[in-house]
């Protein structure tokens, strides 16, 4: 019998397709799990040794190979032979076969690469969502500084794409550190259904060996063990909510430098993308794009291609392991790193970002100052339906006299209301406008300086 040197070879002995080899091998992008598949093994050899399927010294061997072999990745000088190593669990254990010898085979006594895989994405996911994390933590922080600092600048707020009322620039700052905050907290959530062990689960049925599982979760420090043999080896919810938390962080992103971008052109004026974040044109020399941002909206359609393609994958799978599921690690890889570069371009463009303060203020126009007019009269007395109706009388009494709303005297907004007295001309007054919204989350600046607090003290709680 011709042997194939795959770890399933047994069974089969003609060689496989060329084709066929190329189209089932993941080695290729599988191999970034190499030191999880590693640390793994060395804990189960441990946890073998324990019920006497390999002896101290067997097991002592085994582990001494398996560092061995953890530096070699490390340092790059790991060979991959491609018509043998079909993934990296295949890959780690020929190498451990020709590092110790025949000792190397019982590494995989009662083990499945159903629960290894299982294993091995957990372990990777869970230790690299640490520095993303970082990053993520790392763009609020600047965000929430620049808030601080710039406080004081207004610029007009937005709805429908047209002015409505004035706000704080810091005020719009914080809203997307209150979407990442939520981001951050649901990254935190994951982890949790993350750092669960599903090894000891063999294939689907179990380890009939009696492997102790929760020695295998104390050593690979997992926080729970799977609860479900069946589950544990085929269950990907956590990599599909990764990809959906990935997707809405994208969609927040996106956001950010979709309003970067407009508030950046000539026509708003109101902010400057620095240089070591924008390019030039090929053709038009004044022309300077802020690519970066452009980049960031882009990609978010990318990370939501990997989650619905994934989730599509997920959909009509029978019970238990099979082989679509190769599908999770290039979906996971790509969004992963494509939001790990993200993360740190956006915060390199918000920290490097200039603003034009007086460009904003000569953007506020005194049409903005209408609901304000309504809230003159709702505390003199008047309904608030009444003085928004009111108020609009007094924008089409503007419109009519060809002037704007602040040239109406006293005496023409009596003719729409006798409600109207002196003190009206303080509505006129956009410091004034902004400072009324002193409730929780509102534009004034001492609103605005809780929002700060609130955050500055939740990030020091989490960090």
């Amino acid at each position: 019998m011709e042997k194939t040197g795959k770890l399933w070879g047994g069974r089969f002995t003609g060689s496989t397709d060329p084709i066929m080899e190329k189209f089932n091998a993941s080695i290729g992008f599988d191999k970034r799990m190499a030191q999880a598949d590693i640390e793994g093994s060395r804990a189960y050899v441990k946890a073998i040794e324990k019920v006497g399927l390999v002896t101290k010294e067997e097991m002592e061997a085994i582990d001494g190979g398996l560092v061995k072999i953890s530096e070699e990745w490390r340092t790059g000088t790991f060979k991959i032979i491609p018509a043998v190593d079909e993934d990296i669990h295949t890959a780690n254990e020929r190498r451990l076969k020709e590092l110790i010898g025949t000792a190397a085979g019982k590494l995989h006594t009662g083990r499945s690469r159903n629960d290894q895989c299982a294993m091995d994405m957990r372990i990777w996911l869970r230790d690299e969502i640490v520095p993303l994390r970082g990053h993520l933590l790392d763009l609020i922080k600047v965000i929430v500084n620049r808030a601080k600092m710039e406080i004081d600048v207004l610029m007009p707020g937005y709805t429908h794409l047209q002015r409505a009322q004035p706000i704080r620039w810091s005020h719009w700052l914080l809203s997307y550190a209150w979407m990442f905050q939520r981001d951050a907290q649901r990254l935190d959530q994951l982890t949790a259904r993350v750092n669960v062990n599903p090894l000891g689960c063999g294939a689907l049925a179990g380890n009939p060996f009696n492997v102790d599982r929760e020695f295998l979760t104390q050593e690979l420090r997992f926080a729970a063990t799977g609860g479900n043999s069946l589950d544990c080896t085929a269950g990907r919810d956590y990599i599909a909510e990764f990809l959906f938390w990935s997707t809405m962080i994208m969609i927040h992103l996106s956001k950010l430098a979709e309003d970067l971008l407009l508030y950046s052109t000539k026509e708003y004026g109101f902010t400057q993308v620095a240089d070591a974040y924008s390019t030039g044109s090929s053709l038009m020399p004044q022309k300077k794009n802020a690519d970066s941002l452009e980049l960031i909206r882009g990609k978010s359609g990318r990370v939501f291609g990997k989650c619905a393609g994934f989730l599509m994958t997920l959909k009509g799978l029978p019970s238990t392991y099979n082989k679509d599921l190769q599908e999770d690690k290039e979906a996971l890889f790509d969004a992963y790193d494509t939001l790990t570069g993200v993360l740190q371009v956006t915060t390199g463009v918000v920290s490097t970002l200039t603003i034009h303060p007086e460009t904003m203020k000569a953007a506020l126009s005194p049409d903005m100052l209408a609901t304000d007019l309504a809230y003159y009269l709702v505390r003199k007395g008047i309904p608030f339906r009444d003085a928004h109706g009111l108020s609009g009388g007094v924008v089409a009494l503007a419109e009519k006299k060809q002037c704007p709303l602040p040239q109406l005297t006293v005496q023409d907004l009596k003719t729409v209301s006798p409600a109207f007295e002196d003190d009206v001309s303080s509505v006129w007054n956009y410091e004034n406008s902004v400072e009324q919204y002193t409730s929780t989350g509102g534009t004034s600046k001492q609103a605005v300086m809780k929002q700060v607090q609130q955050l500055e003290e939740w990030m020091a709680s989490v960090a």
